[in-house]
């Protein structure tokens, strides 16, 4: 028999008001993978996100995390369970130093010794955020702050990291950095799920993905068989076909 699925939802669907957003939704990310979903603006990727953390609720289906039902817990029981945010544009305190940034991320948790175990586990992945450690937040780059977000996430211990976004307003050399670290972290045993525009990369380093159209799946499956569908390549993939062709 196969193994459950880590996180799953069954018929979700979502609203703002009266506004159908997801429609009758069905995903399966599996334990030990990287997951992505994409989908055009309004296509109800990040209400995934705000469905998954519990921002909002669904009106009906069921959203289930190693086989339980979590749609009525609060965003902190969440987080305990093993499910860690890294949010859209960072969203990180930029009045508080880096440390204490890093520190929020295991609210959930007491402190001690696992405490600063994790902390050099984020160091050694992240040199730079260590060297910034003193530093706010508010004064480091993009692609720092989204480095000092992943190792936040990484400070509740998760078993599920779900990524919104992770690529957004970075300089081409921080997004391969980033997702040479989701690789990374996904090695050490953590699942990845992650909405993303940049779908050249997120299907290169994901095992699976789903198409999220007006709050519909349109299309799932292997990320290899992804990359190389015709939806996929003309909707998606567009900047990479050109810049093939001109090579």
């Amino acid at each position: 028999m196969p193994e459950a699925p880590l996180l799953e939802f069954k018929g979700v669907n979502t609203y703002y008001g009266d506004l159908h957003v997801l429609k009758n939704v069905d995903y399966a990310i599996g334990k030990g993978e990287i997951v992505c979903l994409l989908g055009g603006n309004a296509s109800g990727k990040s209400t995934t996100m705000k469905t998954i953390m519990g921002v909002v609720t669904p009106r009906s289906g069921e959203v289930l995390f190693d086989g339980q039902p979590i749609a009525n817990l609060p965003t902190s029981e969440r987080v305990k369970r093993g499910i860690a945010p890294v949010l859209e544009a960072r969203r990180l305190f930029p009045r508080m130093t880096v440390f204490e940034n890093l520190e929020i991320g295991a609210y959930t948790r007491k402190r001690g010794p696992e405490f600063d175990q994790d902390i050099e586990r984020v160091y050694e992945l992240f040199p730079r955020v260590k060297e910034r450690r003193t530093q706010l937040a508010g004064t480091l780059s993009g692609g720092e702050q989204q480095m000092v977000a992943i190792g936040r996430a990484l400070m509740a211990r998760p078993r599920l990291i779900c990524m919104d976004e992770p690529s957004m307003g970075l300089s081409p050399l921080f997004v391969e950095q980033v997702f040479d670290i989701i690789q990374t972290i996904n090695k050490q045993g953590v699942t990845m799920f992650m909405v993303e525009q940049n779908a050249s990369m997120a299907l290169s380093i994901a095992h699976r993905a789903y198409v999220l159209q007006t709050g519909v799946v349109v299309l799932q499956g292997p990320a290899s068989e992804m990359r190389e569908n015709e939806m996929i390549k003309q909707a998606y993939l567009g900047e990479m076909q050109v810049e093939e062709a001109a090579s």
